[in-house]
């Protein structure tokens, strides 16, 4: 092992060989360690089976003692002799433990541990242990404020550093554990954000989700002064498909119409969702009622062409479906969506009424501003 530099640079002190005799500090290869290697809490352990440690310390022979300990630890360790120098040979070589003189020339160690937390991203931590020949109380609060972890007083006793690095494997065992439980509650509660949104049996937006959607279209429409465009799918004759050709082929029925709306929406800001029963609802933000009326169309044919078997149905010999379509520009001040949703329901009707497998329009939906409630009751 050589000594440490006079010099100012990060010097490399040569390591023991790591595994070719049990380390008193054991490297942790299994669990969350060795999988979460995107979070760095020395994660750079979990996957090299050793550590490195930075030393930052003007005295060379005090800098020497802690390197050699850290050496019988199994530890590749850095010497620095100045703050500087310390933050750079932090940013370059990303090492998994710190121990920091508080006295050195230029900045002092307080700043150091600053400057370093600063350096890590979020779920990234290095422990710090602080060097003192001083028994201060009030180093010991600053440097815990400062960042740091732990504090030795020097000359530094080899047995109670390695009870100190034990106590922070600990410590990292346990922010890594939290991190992966905290990753884990993450990931399930996006799922369940997702699942809440989603038709279970179509796989596409629901009810709720095209609430959601609608009134946020809304307002962007009133605050832009643009058109927004609502269609009603309604499946013909469903019940008569259910009742003969039985509930297993009647939701088959419904994910492929529903595959096959969701596949002719071209535009990222449209949505197709299932708006209950056989019913499918689909919003086109940007498009008035003539491109609305094309878009319709165009899903009508795409489900005819299909080619799912009705023989039970008065509009054709295969599935088919009526659609309902109405355009806004909603006003500031507009009553709400709920007339976007209320002329589509019109224009369906008047689909089916005129024998289904068509599509109709309820011609531009006017969104006026809600009376006041003395007109009103005059009126």
């Amino acid at each position: 092992m050589s000594v440490p530099a006079a010099g100012g640079a990060a010097t490399p002190v040569k390591r023991r060989e790591y595994g070719k005799k049990p380390s008193q500090i054991r490297p942790v290869t299994d669990g969350p360690c060795a999988k979460l290697n995107e979070i760095r809490v020395w994660s750079g352990f979990a996957s090299r089976g050793w550590m490195k440690a930075l030393v930052i310390e003007d005295t060379v022979t005090s800098a020497m003692v802690v390197c050699q300990q850290l050496g019988k630890m199994g530890f590749e360790t850095r010497h620095a002799r100045d703050g500087e120098t310390g933050i750079e040979a932090f940013r370059k070589d990303k090492p998994d433990l710190v121990l920091l003189d508080i006295i050195m020339p230029g900045i002092d160690g307080f700043e150091v541990a600053r400057r370093i937390r600063q350096l890590e991203r979020n779920a990234e931590w290095t422990p710090i242990i602080f060097l003192s020949a001083r028994t201060s109380d009030t180093d010991l609060e600053k440097g815990i404020e400062a960042g740091g972890d732990d504090y030795l007083i020097k000359p530094v006793s080899e047995m109670v550093l390695r009870a100190k690095i034990r106590a922070m494997q600990r410590i990292a065992q346990m922010r890594y554990s939290l991190l992966v439980l905290t990753r884990k509650l993450d990931e399930a509660n996006r799922e369940l954000k997702r699942l809440s949104a989603v038709d279970g049996l179509t796989g596409i937006a629901n009810r709720r989700s095209f609430d959601d959607a609608l009134a946020k279209e809304w307002r962007r429409a009133a605050r832009n002064q643009a058109p927004l465009a609502l269609l009603l799918v309604d499946v013909d004759y469903f019940k008569q498909f259910n009742d003969n050709y039985g509930h297993q082929l009647g939701d088959e029925c419904l994910k492929a119409v529903a595959r096959t709306l969701d596949a002719q929406l071209r535009r990222p800001g449209d949505m197709v969702a299932r708006f209950g029963g056989e019913e499918f609802v689909v919003l086109l933000p940007q498009t008035d009622e003539a491109g609305a009326e094309r878009v319709g169309e165009s899903l009508r044919d795409a489900i005819e062409r299909l080619g799912i078997t009705h023989g039970h149905s008065q509009a054709a010999d295969v599935v088919t479906v009526s659609v309902g379509v109405a355009a806004a520009r909603p006003a500031r001040d507009a009553s709400g969506p709920d007339a976007l949703v209320d002329g589509a329901d019109r224009a369906l009707y008047g689909a089916k009424r005129q024998g289904r497998n068509r599509v109709c329009n309820s011609g531009e939906v006017t969104a006026a501003p809600l009376p006041a409630r003395a007109d009103a009751l005059n009126g």
